[in-house]
């Protein structure tokens, strides 16, 4: 199989490395040249540690590395059987370039978006067939990250999420169908994860050295809110909770805040700008963490009380199945448990309990709790040991 992916950065020179490992020839095309020839010599390097590390002969690597074209000339996609995109998040943007490529490609190549927030019914209505358009969402590193999200359109054809969900599986990744809808999965339900912490912090409950600590200590994650957003940096993560929040016609439960806005419009980007909500400066000292277990716990519950009802309301509007959920919050951005198994080992009573009650003292709207989870407690039953009652009519 020929596929074309568009776009060098660090996620298409990722996915390219993904397909071409799994034996496909890979045509990556960017009109930056210097940019093009960084991510060939990007994933060279890459899979020479692989084979340093002996993850992969230096024979499999350097096969590998041979099935990677490098090209500035989209005309070379006509044979290509798949073309997927990794270029800059605007819709405007994305209409083109798929509009110039179905002029090039057979009738029968699939052609996908990348994105992690825009809807791909809105990409696929730029095509002439729009019912070939799906969307194929790696995380970064797409090399190391197991979860890839596909996501059919309205329009998309009956039976192409589940080839492509296949071919996904056959490049040694786990997929997951989901709707599209804002988010998707995985930028769906991890709103709360920042948002919550950052609302915690802005009432001065705790400070941000002491959230982290909760969250990772007492939770389990492998990093706290605020660390976490400096890694990705606040241009791509706020951006990503602005969007999200736009798309969903601006309900409360995803509203941005305005201490990351500022981080935002400072250039405060986090670890690759140096300063984030943390300094990263060679000289600078880590604030100490308050250990207080009691508070940590309160500070714990909160945000993962919102979570879990994300997750929940997810599952009610059948954004995916429990399954997929699961595997998406456990591989896609690595919590140490599922959301719905963490729901029935807290008890979803306790869960609805903290919900109610932050409502009780706030009256605002982002703590309303799924009318899945007032059901599932009202009807004594846990997420993965039974199938939810049917919806009241």
């Amino acid at each position: 199989m020929i596929i074309g992916i568009i776009g060098s950065g660090a996620m298409g020179a990722g996915i390219a490395q993904v397909v071409a490992t799994a034996g496909h020839t890979v045509r990556l095309l960017d009109q930056n040249a210097q940019a093009l020839q960084r991510a060939g010599s990007a994933m060279q390097a890459s899979l020479t540690r692989l084979a340093e590390k002996g993850k992969l002969t230096t024979e499999a690597a350097a096969a590998t590395f041979a099935r990677l074209h490098l090209t500035q000339d989209v005309t070379t996609f006509g044979d290509c059987e798949l073309v997927l995109e990794a270029i800059v998040e605007d819709l405007a943007v994305k209409q083109q370039l798929f509009r110039e490529v179905e002029m090039l490609v057979s009738d029968t190549c699939i052609l996908a978006s990348n994105t992690s927030s825009l809807s791909i019914a809105s990409i696929a209505a730029a095509c002439r067939k729009p019912e070939r358009f799906i969307g194929i969402h790696f995380f970064n590193p797409a090399p190391i990250m197991q979860l890839v999200e596909v996501i059919p359109a309205v329009q998309t054809r009956a039976g192409l999420a589940e080839e492509v969900r296949d071919l996904v599986q056959s490049w040694g990744k786990l997929p997951v169908l989901t709707r599209d809808t804002p988010g998707f999965i995985v930028n769906r339900v991890a709103r709360p994860f920042y948002g919550e912490a950052i609302r915690i912090l802005e009432e001065g409950i705790a400070d941000l050295a002491t959230i982290d600590w909760a969250m990772t200590e007492l939770g389990g994650f492998r990093m706290g809110p605020f660390a976490l957003m400096d890694f990705i940096g606040h241009d791509v993560n706020y951006r990503v909770t602005e969007s999200v929040f736009a798309s969903f016609f601006y309900d409360p439960r995803f509203k941005p805040s305005f201490t990351q806005k500022r981080l935002f419009e400072a250039g405060y980007y986090g670890r690759k700008s140096g300063r984030g909500f943390y300094s990263y400066a060679a000289d600078a000292v880590p604030p100490e963490p308050n250990r207080d277990e009691t508070l940590g716990r309160a500070v714990l519950h909160r945000i993962l009380a919102m979570l879990i009802n994300e997750a929940v309301d997810a599952l009610a509007l059948n954004v995916a199945s429990r399954e997929d959920l699961e595997l998406a919050m456990t591989k896609g951005v690595n919590y140490p448990k599922g959301l719905l198994a963490w729901a029935d080992e807290i008890g979803p009573e306790n869960v609805l309990k903290t919900l109610d009650d932050l409502y009780a003292e706030y009256h605002e709207d982002r703590y309303r709790a799924s009318p899945l989870l007032r059901r599932m407690v009202r009807q004594n039953q846990l997420f993965l040991q039974h199938e939810p009652a049917a919806a009241p009519r």
